[in-house]
């Protein structure tokens, strides 16, 4: 089973490599997978991807479709919702920068 789960994993990150990532890095985005149970992908959103208005629409659209059709046994992937290192980074430096907020 775990050799399974990680044959399953490792064609989700070919996956996201070839058909995913260049979507979203074409708008300064990125992706990490959070994890991969029961057929479910879990994953969030980074760069100017995450909190997006679209991050949702993104999510069904593109991330979705193209790991259920692409990678066998794979059912869905799933947003975890939540604020990327890299945005929580930006939002401290503009704090610093302007004390006034």
């Amino acid at each position: 089973m775990e050799t399974e789960e990680r044959n399953i994993a490792s064609e989700v990150e070919e996956v996201l490599y070839k058909y995913v990532r260049p979507a979203l890095a074409a708008h300064g985005g990125d992706l990490k997978v959070a994890g991969v149970e029961g057929g479910v992908v879990f994953f969030t959103l980074m760069g100017r991807c995450a909190g997006c208005a679209a991050a949702d629409q993104t999510s069904e659209e593109l991330i979705n479709r193209e790991l259920v059709e692409r990678v066998p046994g794979i059912k869905k992937a799933v947003l975890v919702n939540g604020i990327s290192p890299e945005l929580l980074e930006q939002t401290l430096a503009l704090l610093r920068a302007h004390p006034s907020f």
